[in-house]
């Protein structure tokens, strides 16, 4: 756990928190723009410039019980960040507390598939990608491949992905695909996103949700800092809505694919500021009051 940096107001200690963020510096398999592995510190950075009070919503962050243990080792390859996200995530699971990761690229979200197969949790991805190719430049535990390979350990009824607008044809003409649940950002922008999450939550029913946003579901001028960046995408505010939409149901999240080499600053702000919206509205829609 190399970062003495700490998410602001994240001052509890593991035993006494509800919250658990940890970052994971790696960004190994990343095609486009390189930096992820630089994004948790970043994000720790901007986050002491936020108020404590929630304005949204009124909540004091402060009161959320957060700690923050730093980050995992950075790791060389793919399967060894994989496996300490797994290792790590299931411990906090176990311990009854919710996680939030930072990133780090998109890979290391296979690692919360892995912690969460024998519980009743689905994966919600925010992303412009499809993120399904069987391996990408040989790599099977590349970012591009991360729902792939979460399909493969849950099953296509315990994943979604809303904001996509990029497909390769390998992705668009595999039956796996077809049968993988999906929103596009066109589907959004036309229909509106109470309508979207009105299809998630027909998907999900009942289920739990750990929510995985890929800062490259958000358009890329609200987020220009991002590794793989893709235009029409979703706002800041559709993102908002999912979250206040399921915060009854989020056991964790995740924010990944920051690259603070090509960001003015506004990208990991926005990524502090939605580890505020997830943590007000979790605790308050479904841990007060327990």
């Amino acid at each position: 756990m190399a970062s003495l940096l700490r998410f602001a107001d994240a001052v509890y200690d593991y035993e006494n928190a509800n919250f658990v963020i940890f970052g994971v510096p790696f960004d190994g398999t990343t095609s486009y723009r390189g930096g992820a592995r630089f994004a948790p510190n970043a994000i720790r950075e901007v986050s002491v410039n936020l108020e404590s009070l929630v304005y949204e919503n009124g909540f004091d962050m402060r009161d959320a019980r957060m700690h923050d243990m730093g980050n995992l080792d950075e790791s060389g390859m793919p399967e060894d960040a994989i496996e300490e996200v797994h290792f790590h995530a299931s411990n906090i699971f176990h311990d009854g507390k919710i996680p939030i990761m930072l990133g780090g690229e998109h890979s290391i979200t296979a690692g919360i598939a892995r912690a969460i197969r024998e519980r009743d949790i689905g994966i919600l991805f925010i992303d412009a990608h499809t993120d399904f190719r069987d391996e990408y430049l040989g790599v099977k535990y590349s970012h591009a491949c991360v729902a792939r390979r979460s399909y493969e350990i849950l099953g296509k009824d315990r994943i979604a992905t809303v904001g996509i607008r990029s497909v390769s044809p390998e992705e668009y003409n595999d039956m796996n695909f077809k049968n993988y649940f999906k929103i596009s950002s066109e589907e959004v922008s036309k229909n509106g996103i109470e309508n979207a999450v009105k299809g998630l939550k027909d998907h999900f029913k009942d289920m739990r949700i750990y929510l995985s946003i890929d800062m490259d579901g958000i358009d890329p001028s609200y987020a220009m800092g991002v590794a793989t960046p893709e235009p029409f995408g979703l706002t800041p505010w559709d993102v908002r809505k999912i979250i206040e939409s399921f915060a009854d149901k989020i056991v964790g999240a995740d924010i990944v694919e920051i690259s603070p080499p090509f960001d003015n600053g506004n990208t990991s702000m926005l990524a502090a500021k939605l580890v505020q919206i997830i943590v007000s509205n979790v605790y308050s829609k479904s841990i007060q009051g327990k």
